[in-house]
């Protein structure tokens, strides 16, 4: 029987977390704002346009690809608009 180790820990959270469901749009961008942070913060940190973002925050589809940066970002924004709201 294997040990799980701290890395294959968290490769296990980020692809569950890739797979969970995002909050609605409105509520991204909600979020987005109590903490903040602009439409182009968030572009640089996941590595996308600001209109990609946008378009993100009036609409469901986020490709699979910067979902995983996406909703962990979205998860640290809440936190601080908890603190800051």
């Amino acid at each position: 029987m294997r040990e799980p180790t701290h890395s294959r820990d968290v490769e296990l959270l980020e692809r569950l977390r890739a797979k969970r469901e995002l909050p609605p749009p409105e509520e991204r961008r909600r979020i987005r704002q109590s903490a903040g942070a602009s439409l182009r913060d968030i572009a640089r940190e996941v590595g996308v346009s600001h209109t990609a973002v946008r378009r993100w925050e009036t609409t469901r589809a986020v490709p699979r690809e910067a979902r995983i940066a996406y909703a962990r970002l979205l998860d640290e924004l809440r936190q601080i608009g908890e603190v800051s709201g």
